[in-house]
């Protein structure tokens, strides 16, 4: 291993979930990793101590904000390669600051693919996109409601949304990140750098703090597990595709480490068919699962809500050989078990750290 080699891995957003996820992975098989954070979202703290406490100076965690070019230009430089996952993530907050969404998830973005640019040019950025850059996708005349989820009733559709699906930005949150989605896969034909996009779909499993605005399958669990009633936005029948942080996680080192193949692609990473659940679907496990009701409600659609999602995940199985390993229930207990030890009666129903 070079010298260059033995850089760290910089991680925007490391102490967020699916960030801190990867931090523990990279650090977990002897890699450095810079994290980048500015610590303002709740349970990112507790994150930042739990990495210092499993790997100590292996990890190094700057407080530092992506909106200001100065300390990301001086993390990018010591950097051997950029997962870049810092963002604003809740549609609701885009709603309500489309500014500041923009100012974070786009011109950060931008800051970062400068600073990469401009000063470690042969970094590999590997990119946290979404699938909301899809918009809606279908209408509801093409949906058809079968037992208590909807499907498309287009066939083409079966194994999922390929990467090929046209892009409709819908809330400003889609907008965002479709603009900084589309930055950094332009970086790659314009400027030759080693850019990958990963367009997400929902990641679940410890250490996520789910919240009603973002992170719904841990904040169903949560409000299952602290006996509080959920507010179902639409009518339940919406289907997602889960995937566990576990396989999300090596399907982004996958990419990192193989980025000779990966480089200059855009990639869906879901689930897949076959981890498909419906917001009701879900409610019946999690009540399997604890052993409680789970009470809930119906309020009116949100902006750019999708009826159906599910990711055809065949361009990074066939390009990198990854294929989901984790199915929905055996990630379900997963998290529970995570959820049940932190919030738990038990325990002490702790509130997360801000």
């Amino acid at each position: 291993m070079n010298e260059r080699d033995n850089r760290a891995v910089l991680i925007t957003g490391g102490c967020g979930f699916i960030g801190c996820s990867l931090a523990d992975r990279l650090a977990n098989r002897g890699e450095r990793v810079l994290v980048l954070d500015n610590l303002a979202r709740a349970g990112v703290r507790e994150n930042a101590q739990w990495l210092k406490s499993r790997y100590g100076d292996l990890v190094t965690i700057t407080v530092a904000d992506i909106r200001e070019p100065i300390p990301v230009i001086d993390a990018v430089r010591e950097a051997r390669a950029v997962l870049h996952l810092a963002a604003q993530v809740a549609v609701t907050d885009s709603v309500s600051d489309p500014a500041a969404d923009f100012e974070i998830n786009a011109r950060g973005t931008l800051n970062v693919l400068e600073a990469v640019r401009l000063h470690n040019s042969t970094a590999p950025v590997v990119f946290a996109s979404t699938n909301k850059v899809y918009g809606r996708l279908i209408e509801d005349s093409e949906i058809a409601l079968t037992g208590r989820r909807y499907t498309p009733t287009n066939d083409l559709l079966a194994d999922g949304i390929s990467e090929n699906a046209p892009l409709d930005f819908y809330s400003p949150y889609g907008c965002s990140k479709g603009t900084a989605d589309q930055y950094v896969h332009d970086y790659a034909r314009v400027y030759g750098l080693q850019t990958v996009v990963m367009r997400m779909s929902c990641i679940y499993g410890p250490r996520q703090f789910g919240t009603e605005d973002q992170g719904w399958i841990a904040h169903f669990l949560l409000s299952a597990i602290r006996g509080r009633p959920l507010t179902i936005y639409g009518d339940g029948y919406q289907v997602r595709d889960a995937l566990h942080v576990s396989d999300a996680a090596t399907a982004w080192l996958a990419v990192l480490d193989r980025i000779a193949l990966a480089r200059g692609r855009v990639f869906n990473l879901g689930g897949g068919p076959a981890n498909a659940v419906s917001l009701r679907e879900l409610i019946d496990h999690i009540a399997e699962l604890t052993g409680r009701d789970v009470a809930y409600r119906f309020a009116d659609w949100r902006p750019g809500d999708q009826p159906w999602y599910v990711t055809d995940t065949r361009a990074l199985s066939t390009a990198l050989g990854w294929s989901p390993q984790v199915p929905v229930t055996e990630g379900l207990r997963s998290l529970y078990a995570w959820l049940d030890t932190r919030f738990g009666a038990a325990h002490g129903s702790r509130e997360v750290l801000a």
